[in-house]
C-alpha cells in the first residue's frame, strides 16, 4: 500500500468514527427525588393543649438540599361538627408557634409539614401530627381616656409643639393568655393596629374635623382572638374660632372674703371691668364652669378667685377644671390666672414650700418650678418690678383691707401670699413681693410673686395675690401693662 492511499484511509476512518460518535444517543439524568419531613415528638400524638402550640421539624434530601417547608393545619370542632382548612403557608424556619383557632369547647387539630427541595419537588406525603385544643376565651378591651360620653375637646388643622392630637387611652385584658396587640379607629374607617395603650390621634383621621366622632378600640390575644365586642366612646370636637379678644372667669367668692369685709359680686365685676375691659365677663358660682364652645370665641382666658380659704371645703375649684384649661392653652388661647393662695389650691394637702414636677399643670404651663406661701401675717404690701420690664410697681388697697382684723394685724396688707423661689426657662419675672422693712418678715421679701411665661403656642401669666385687693388706680394700670405684654389692648 502506498503512502498516499494510506493516508485517505486514515481521514476516512476519523470521519465516519467523528459522526458515530455525534449520533450516539446521551444518557438521560436519573430522576430528582423528593424530599422528606420528620415532626418531633413534641407535642405527642393525641394530646390536649392550650392553643398556642409550637411545632418543631426536620427534612432531609438525598439527591439536593432543602430549600423551605410548608405547614397547614385542619381544624375540626367536635361539638359544632364542622371543619376549617387552613391554607399553606411557607416558611425557611424549623419550628413555627401557631395560635391554633379554638372557638368550639373542643378542637381537633391536623397539622401537616412538608419540605420543598432545591428542584421544587414537595414531600408527597407531609408528616403530621393529630392533638386536641381546648377553647380558648377572647380578651376584653377597655377605653380609658376619654373617661366620658360626649366629652369636648378642642382641634386645630395641624399638630403643634402643644397639640399633637386627640389622645384616647385604653387597656385589655384576657383570662386565658395575654393581650399582644391593640387597634382603634375613628368612625367608619380602618382599624389601626399598635402595640401602645395610648395614642395621639391627629386631625388627618377626622373627616369633617370638628363635630361629633367615635371612637372605637378592640385588642388580640396570644391566641389570634380579636375582642369581638371592643370599646367605643363618643367624642365632640370643637374647632375654636378666636372671634373675640378677653373672657372672665370669675370665680372669688365674696361670701368668703376676711370677716368684716362686705363686697357684693357687682363689686367685683365692677373693678374687674375697669381693670381689664373684657368683652365677656362669666360668673362661676352662678353657671359653673363655662362650656368649651364658648371658651374657644377668646383668644384670652383670665380667671380670677380672689376671696381667701382655710379650710379644703373652700378651696378654689380651678384645679377641677384644668384639663379643659390646658386642652384650650394647647390649640393657642392665652390664660392669666390670680388669686388667693391661687398655687395652693393645687396642693391642698401638700406643705409649702413644694416643687411641682413634669408633666404637672404648674410646671408645664406655667414654667413654675417651686411655689411656696408667705405666712399667716398680713405683711405683703404691694410688689415691685424690675427695671428692664415696662411695668409699674403696685400697692394693696389699704382702705379695704383695713375692714377685717384678718388682714391689718399688725400692719394693713395680705397674708398667705404665693410666691415663685424657682421658675424654669422662657419666663419673665413681673413683680415682687414687698413688705414694710422694720415690720415685716424678710423670709420671703423680693421672691417673685407675679410671672409671664412665653411660648410657642401660648402665653401665661400668674399672680399669687388677690387683684382685688390691689389699689384701684395701680390694679387698672398693671391690667393695661400685663395686656400689652401679651399683645392686647384695652377697648
Amino acid at each position: 500500500m502506498n503512502k498516499g492511499l494510506f493516508v485517505v484511509i486514515f481521514l476516512v476512518v476519523i470521519v465516519v468514527a467523528l459522526f458515530i460518535s455525534c449520533e450516539r444517543e446521551l444518557s438521560k439524568p436519573s430522576p430528582n427525588k423528593p424530599p422528606n419531613t420528620t415532626l418531633a415528638n413534641i407535642p405527642v400524638e393525641g394530646d390536649t393543649l392550650f392553643a398556642l402550640v409550637t411545632l418543631h421539624w426536620d427534612g432531609e434530601d438525598d439527591d439536593g438540599f432543602i430549600e423551605a417547608y410548608e405547614y397547614r393545619y385542619i381544624t375540626r370542632h367536635i361539638f359544632a361538627g364542622d371543619s376549617v382548612i387552613h391554607d399553606w403557608v411557607r416558611t425557611e424556619e424549623t419550628s413555627v408557634t401557631i395560635p391554633f383557632e379554638s372557638s368550639d369547647k373542643l378542637n381537633r387539630q391536623r397539622f401537616q409539614v412538608r419540605a420543598v427541595d432545591n428542584m421544587g419537588d414537595v414531600d408527597p406525603s407531609p408528616a403530621e401530627r393529630v392533638f386536641y385544643t381546648v377553647q380558648t376565651i377572647y380578651p376584653e378591651t377597655e377605653i380609658v381616656f376619654p373617661e366620658k360620653e360626649n366629652q369636648k375637646f378642642f382641634v386645630i388643622d395641624g399638630v403643634t409643639d402643644w397639640w399633637q392630637g386627640i389622645r384616647l387611652s385604653f387597656t385589655a385584658k384576657d383570662k386565658d393568655g395575654e393581650v399582644v396587640e391593640y387597634a382603634w379607629a375613628v368612625d367608619s374607617s380602618e382599624w389601626h393596629w399598635t402595640s401602645d395603650t395610648t395614642v395621639l390621634i391627629g386631625p388627618e383621621f377626622f373627616n369633617p374635623l370638628d363635630g361629633k366622632h367615635k371612637l372605637k378600640v378592640t385588642s388580640r390575644d396570644n391566641t389570634n382572638l380579636v375582642d369581638p365586642v371592643g370599646d367605643s366612646i363618643h367624642v365632640i370636637l370643637i374647632r375654636p374660632t378666636w372671634e373675640r379678644d378677653i373672657l372672665i372667669v370669675d370665680e372669688t367668692d365674696e361670701s368668703k372674703f376676711p370677716t368684716g369685709m362686705h363686697y357684693k359680686d357687682a363689686d367685683v365685676d365692677s373693678f374687674y371691668y375697669k381693670v381689664f375691659k373684657p368683652d365677656t365677663m362669666w360668673d362661676y358660682k352662678k353657671s359653673g364652669m363655662p362650656p368649651k364652645d364658648f371658651i374657644g370665641k377668646f383668644k384670652l382666658l383670665i380667671w380670677h378667685a380672689d376671696n381667701y380659704y382655710t379650710y379644703e371645703k373652700d378651696v378654689h375649684k380651678l384645679p377641677e377644671h384644668i384639663e379643659d384649661i390646658m386642652d384650650y392653652m394647647n390649640v393657642g388661647g392665652d390664660f392669666i390666672m390670680s388669686g388667693w393662695r391661687i398655687l395652693k389650691s393645687f396642693a391642698v394637702d401638700e406643705p409649702f414650700p413644694k416643687a411641682f414636677d413634669e408633666g404637672t399643670f404648674i410646671h408645664d404651663y406655667l414654667h413654675i418650678k417651686k411655689a411656696d406661701e408667705s405666712a399667716p401675717i398680713p405683711d405683703f404690701n404691694g410688689a415691685y418690678v424690675s427695671d428692664t420690664l415696662n411695668f409699674s410697681d403696685i400697692f394693696v388697697d389699704s382702705v379695704k383691707l383695713s375692714e377685717s382684723y384678718l388682714t391689718s394685724v399688725p400692719t394693713i396688707g395680705l397674708m398667705y401670699v404665693n410666691v415663685i423661689p424657682e421658675a424654669a426657662g422662657f419666663t419673665d419675672v413681673l413683680y415682687r413681693y414687698r413688705n414694710n422693712d422694720y415690720t415685716g418678715i424678710p423670709t420671703h421679701r423680693g421672691y417673685p410673686c407675679g410671672l409671664r411665661y412665653y411660648g410657642t403656642v401660648f402665653d401665661a401669666v400668674v399672680l399669687g395675690f388677690p387683684i382685688f385687693f390691689i389699689k384701684e388706680e395701680d390694679a387698672i394700670r398693671m391690667g393695661g401693662e400685663i395686656l400689652r405684654s401679651l399683645g392686647y389692648e384695652r377697648k
